[in-house]
């Protein structure tokens, strides 16, 4: 799950700057912008939730 969170991190980061640099269109650029920063939010979540530490656990 670590690595999976931190990949989709830098998979969201990539899809913003190909976004920016490839796209001509604002509206097609906006979309391609919004889709990666759902991407990088489900990473940042993967990411945290695989560092939380359970109740189980801190037992």
């Amino acid at each position: 799950m670590k690595i999976a969170g931190f990949l989709l991190l830098t998979a969201g980061w990539a899809i913003i700057v190909a976004a920016v640099a490839l796209l001509p269109s604002p509206g097609a650029r906006g979309a391609f912008v919004l889709a990666g920063v759902a991407v990088e939010l489900f990473g940042l979540a993967l990411a945290v939730r695989a560092h939380l530490v359970l109740p189980a656990e801190a037992e």
